[in-house]
Order: structure tokens, then sequence, then C-alpha cells
């Protein structure tokens, strides 16, 4: 009776990570950029009471017995699926349609990816994020700057005084990885590379597969609220079943314990 107690026991810690999850996900739901978290699960080892293929007497044992000792939380994973755009004209607000990350350099020099483009500029005319980590390659715009457009291949140019024609400051790059669920997440919308990932290939948008820019819109979070909550209900309904179980097995215990002769 106790190997009930303890399987169950692990299937409510599951639940419990499941809500915790989508409790992230809804939390997030308006964050620009965000990719929603899934979970994996994996049953945990058997205890083999009687092996498959065993011989006895009377013949060849067809099953065998085994009994599970519960469940166990693998993996929660990015999913990168394309978030809605949301139109916002803004000049320095940038989405990535397609595959690919924009490229920070952080204050310690090392260099992080993000799917939000609601850039700004600083004081010196650089392209930067909300936090002020400077977007790559180094682009700054001079301070007579009249319009600022951003083409689908991310080139950035710039009308100034006593010119028609636009100048051209500088190419953004994406960079997209072979496994991008394995990123590290940092928080403020930025990922760092693992061993998981891979290095990035750093690419020109709108080529070699990768995604065109759109200027004056960001892509918002992919979060699916109908889907988190049904999430949500069928993970409460599996913890208070593992709780279930856990008070059925302490009643069976009682009724054995009180058994008198």
């Amino acid at each position: 009776m106790m190997r009930a107690l303890s399987i169950a026991s692990t299937g409510m810690a599951a639940q419990q990570l499941s809500v915790a999850v989508v409790a992230n996900n809804l939390a997030n739901v308006s964050t620009v950029g965000f990719k929603k978290g899934r979970w994996d699960f994996q049953d945990l080892m058997y205890q083999t009471l009687k092996s498959p293929g065993t011989t006895t007497p009377t013949g060849q044992v067809p099953v065998g017995i085994q009994v599970g000792t519960g469940v166990n939380a693998v993996a929660v994973y990015r999913g990168f699926s394309q978030g809605e755009f949301q139109q916002t004209d803004a000049p320095l607000d940038l989405a990535i349609e397609g595959d690919g990350f924009f490229q920070v350099t952080l204050a310690d020099g090392s260099t992080a990816y993000t799917r939000t483009g609601s850039f700004k500029m600083d004081r010196d005319g650089r392209i930067v994020t909300a936090e002020g980590y400077t977007v790559l390659p180094d682009i700054t715009v001079p301070t007579d700057t009249l319009a600022l457009t951003i083409t689908s291949r991310g080139e950035v140019n710039a009308v100034q005084p006593g010119s028609t024609a636009p100048t051209l400051l500088g190419t953004l790059e994406l960079a997209r990885f072979t496994n991008p669920a394995g990123l590290n997440s940092l928080g403020k919308n930025l990922y760092q590379t693992t061993a998981a990932s891979g290095d990035p290939t750093v690419g020109s948008p709108g080529l070699d597969g990768f995604g065109s820019v759109l200027q004056g819109a960001l892509e918002g979070s992919n979060v699916n609220i109908a889907e988190e909550m049904v999430n949500m209900i069928i993970a409460q309904r599996a913890y208070e079943l593992n709780s279930k179980a856990i008070q059925t097995s302490d009643e069976m215990l009682a009724i054995a314990n009180n058994i008198k002769r």
C-alpha cells in the first residue's frame, strides 16, 4: 500500500509543474515576443515482480508482473511558433516574419538573442533594446534624421536634410539555431546559446531561409488563452485524482491497521 502513496505523490508533483508552466504562459500572454512553454513527462523505473518470459513448471510466463513507480518531469521546452503581429507604426518596432532572432550585446560583452523587436535609440543614436543593450550589428542613426526606414532585408535607411535619397546606415542580421528549444532563457525576452542549441548561423533577413523584417509592427506572444485554460483544467483534475489515490491508500492502511483478531 505504501507503494501507492509514493506513486501518487510523484503524480501530484508533476501536475504542480504543469500548473506552474501554464501560469507562466498566461502571465506572459501580452509579453511581446514571448514563446510558450510545454512540459514532457516520462514514467519512472518499474519494479519487476515476475519477468516476462520466465520459465515455470507449467510453461513460459507470457507477460510477467511489472509495477511502475510513478512519473517524472524530464523537460520544459519552448515552442517557437509565430505569434500574431501587432501594428504599431513606430519606426523602430520590428517583427521577424519567419525564422531567426535579433542579436544584442549584453553588459558583459556576450551575445544574446531575442524575438522582441521593440527597439529604441540611446543618446548617441545607437539602436538598443528597452534595457539599453546594443543591437547587432551596431548601427548609429544621425541626430538630424528626418525619416527612418527599415526594409524587409534589414537595411536601415535614413533621410537627412538636403537629400532626397535615403542613406544606408547599415544592415541588421538575424541568427538562427538548429535547436532553438535548447536555448537558455535569461528572462527579459533574451536567450543564450547552449551545447544543446548549437552555434548560431548568422545571415541577412529574407535570404537563405531567414525570416524577413517587418517595420512598424511587433510579434505578440504565441500563447493561446483557451488552450492554456484547458491545460490548466486537465492538470487540476489530474492533481485531484492523485490526491484521491493518496486518500484512498490511507483509508485502506487504516482499515488494515484496525483489523482485530
